[in-house]
């Protein structure tokens, strides 16, 4: 990962109309912005969304002062994004019905199937904690960071962040065991 000063550069550079730097910048935060947006919204929304997010980005660029760091401001603007999607999303009415479960995916097997299984604990939690955990814990985000991406106070982002690490708890020890699931479907 580049360091956020190489960041806020190119962000800087770009925002007086170098091409190459909005590039670059564009390519050092791509991962994290579409990351960031998987876990608030959904890994098959993230990438209309991103780009959503850099059009904005690339829009404000000219007036981006560095006053924070160009990742903290990108992830922020990717924070309005993702809440003005689940606004109008909310605002229509659905057209499909939904199945009230799915599949718990085995988290005793393949690393894709215990991936899975942590983006649904993830996706569970509510949307501030969630918003908390993905930006400390998964996208590597200080506390500081977190709070002005979030828009809230650093204190209430550490107490999203203990709260959202004690649903994961409970998620997973509420989950059922799939070696037992097993056995008895065999035994039927």
């Amino acid at each position: 990962m580049t360091d956020d000063t190489q960041v806020t550069a190119w962000a800087l550079a770009a925002g007086r109309g170098d091409r190459d730097a909005a590039a670059s910048f564009v390519r050092a935060t791509q991962q994290q912005v579409r990351r960031f947006l998987a876990a608030l919204i959904s890994p098959s929304e993230a990438d209309d969304l991103a780009q959503d997010t850099y059009l904005r980005a690339m829009r404000s660029l000219p007036s981006f002062a560095g006053r924070s760091s160009a990742r903290t401001w990108l992830l922020g603007i990717a924070r309005r994004v993702a809440v003005d999607h689940i606004r109008a999303a909310t605002a229509r009415p659905r057209t499909v019905s939904m199945p009230d479960s799915y599949d718990v995916a085995d988290t005793t097997r393949s690393g894709f199937d215990r991936q899975v299984a942590l983006e649904q604990l993830i996706a569970g939690l509510s949307a501030d904690r969630r918003e908390a955990f993905v930006a400390t814990q998964i996208l590597g985000l200080s506390y500081a960071e977190a709070a002005e991406v979030c828009n809230c106070p650093v204190g209430t982002i550490r107490s999203r962040v203990a709260r959202s690490r004690e649903d994961l708890v409970a998620a997973v020890n509420a989950q059922p065991d799939p070696q037992s699931r097993t056995r008895t479907d065999a035994a039927g």
